[in-house]
């Protein structure tokens, strides 16, 4: 009971002594303000980031392998230069791959360049034009809005068919339907037989289907490459079974040595790629940059913690007649110790709850602008624990040192 009137006397007492000193108070919690708008920003941004990327790189496939002439990560001027030396890939390499792992796995060869794309007086510079064959729907999961995609007869019969991406559709083609319609791929017709459904372009950049023309890989062969221009396409392997992949990529590279005739003292002139791969470079990365982006948040709390002890240590100074008054008429220790704490715990609160308003502002920006982004509740819960911690341990030593002071040397004091 006593317990119970003690806190509520101290939380009386304090909120008073708040009111009366609300710009001090205000500026106290300044430096809690930064510190979690700063908390809340790294883990909403680091959120943001790990779902645009999940959903960049989704049609990679986390369970496809790819071959190339070179591995995706290239760290320096060396390894690039060590790697343009090998060997192109070629077309028939992959129906060799596909055919020794046929009824095991689907290969799909791909290719790419960019050229401008036109339909009459609308044009597109820069396009992506994507060689590939009808195993991509498969390779991707993704699917045309509407017609269809590649067939196993527009590679036979090398068509000029093409499947647009959403964006290219929208920007040529604006509110009318583009299936059965022609574009002027480089100096080439193609009739349109599909358009992708809308994926979206993230922060990452990386693949959508959204910015992209899809042809047939034996049309695309035949107009902008072939062996004596340098044709250098990329397999895509995805097996039968999703929880086979180590074995599936043992099994790639072993046949893809057999059909470069490579000897076992020979290392690969060729590289296998996972999604993996860019996973972990990028758990790397965002390790380090949110390792950082903690460190920096947590000095700026440390900082915010040391203003709020600060003023809590003058505001012990300044009411040392009170503290002693009430001392002479009863308050026990742990009152007061109460109530300073109680002081510093609702300045950091305060500063909490206006950092997660702030932070949260500064997330509809950031989803306005560069990525989707929210802020989550469990994120505000962390933020205000945070808040009321640094207040608490903030609030301890001047709360201590009130709660020492003889109550006669106080009452002398002037």
């Amino acid at each position: 009971m006593k317990l119970g009137l003690d806190i509520a006397e101290s939380a009386r007492i304090s909120l008073s002594a708040l009111l009366a000193n609300k710009g001090r108070g205000a500026l106290t919690a300044l430096g809690i303000i930064i510190g979690i708008v700063a908390v809340i920003t790294t883990m909403t941004a680091a959120n943001g980031l790990a779902n645009n990327f999940k959903e960049t790189f989704s049609v990679i496939g986390a369970d496809v392998v790819y071959v190339s002439r070179m591995p995706w990560i290239i760290r320096g001027p060396e390894e690039f230069a060590r790697f343009n030396r090998r060997q192109e890939i070629e077309l028939e390499e992959g129906e060799r791959l596909a055919e020794a792992l046929r009824g095991r796995a689907v290969v799909n060869p791909y290719v790419g360049t960019r050229v401008t794309v036109r339909n009459g007086s609308k044009s597109l510079d820069s396009t992506q034009i994507t060689g590939t064959t009808d195993k991509m729907v498969v390779m991707s999961g993704t699917l045309p809005e509407t017609g269809r995609f590649l067939m196993p007869f527009d590679l036979q019969y090398r068509r000029a068919v093409a499947v647009i991406g959403w964006e290219i559709k929208d920007k040529l083609f604006g509110d009318k339907d583009p299936v059965g319609e022609k574009i002027r791929v480089g100096n080439r017709d193609f009739r349109v037989v599909g358009v992708m459904a809308k994926q979206g372009q993230g922060v990452f950049g990386g693949t959508s289907t959204d910015v992209e023309v899809y042809i047939p890989v034996t049309t695309f062969a035949k107009i902008f490459g072939g062996r004596q221009r340098g044709f250098d396409v990329d397999l895509a392997v995805k097996g039968v079974s999703p929880d086979a992949l180590a074995d599936l990529e043992y099994e790639v590279i072993g046949e893809f040595r057999k059909i470069r005739k490579l000897r076992p003292a020979q290392e690969d002139n060729f590289s296998i790629n996972k999604l993996d791969t860019l996973v972990t470079a990028y758990n790397n990365i965002m390790g380090v940059v949110v390792g950082v982006g903690l460190m920096v948040t947590g000095i700026a709390l440390f900082v915010g913690g040391v203003g709020v002890m600060n003023i809590m240590f003058v505001s012990v100074t300044e009411r040392t007649r009170e503290i002693g008054i009430r001392k002479a008429i009863g308050a026990r220790r742990r009152s007061v110790l109460m109530q300073f704490m109680f002081e510093a715990g609702v300045i950091c609160l305060f500063g909490g709850l206006v950092g997660i308003l702030l932070a949260w502002l500064v997330t509809l920006l950031i989803d306005a602008t560069l990525m989707p982004a929210s802020l989550s509740p469990g994120i505000a819960v962390i933020a205000i624990v945070i808040s009321i911690l640094v207040g608490m341990l903030a609030g301890i030593a001047p709360a201590w040192k009130g709660a020492r002071q003889d109550p006669i040397e106080a009452l002398r004091y002037e």
